[in-house]
Order: C-alpha cells, then sequence, then structure tokens
C-alpha cells in the first residue's frame, strides 16, 4: 500500500471562521467611510484634468446609453 502525506493547512471549519471574522472587520472598515479631509485632499490632487476627463466620460455615456 502507499502511503498518503496528508497536507499541512487549515480545514474548513476554521477558514469558514477566518472568513467570517475577516469580512466583519472589513464591513467596519467600509461603514466607516472616508474622512473629509481625505476626500477633498483626493479632489485637490486629481485637479481640474480629471474633472474635465470625468465629464467627457459622462458626456460619452449619455450620448451611448441609447437616450435622445
Amino acid at each position: 500500500m502507499k502511503e498518503v502525506k496528508k497536507q499541512g493547512g487549515l480545514n474548513a471549519e476554521i477558514q469558514s471562521r477566518i472568513g467570517h471574522q475577516l469580512r466583519a472587520m472589513y464591513d467596519d472598515v467600509v461603514r466607516q467611510g472616508v474622512p473629509d479631509r481625505f476626500a477633498e485632499l483626493i479632489r485637490k490632487l486629481d485637479g481640474p484634468e480629471a474633472a474635465v476627463a470625468q465629464a467627457a466620460q459622462t458626456d460619452q455615456a449619455a450620448k451611448t446609453d441609447g437616450r435622445d
């Protein structure tokens, strides 16, 4: 008979528990949102070039979505 080596690792129950805990932690972080000072900084870093590109993208989407 051939001996089968047992591979190391986590069983399904442990993986499931870790997954639930990670989701709970991540959901909590997502609910906190982005602080206003960070959102403002991002807007400043994006600058006018990003605003123009976003407006052009919105305009193009309106032209191609089937509305007249």
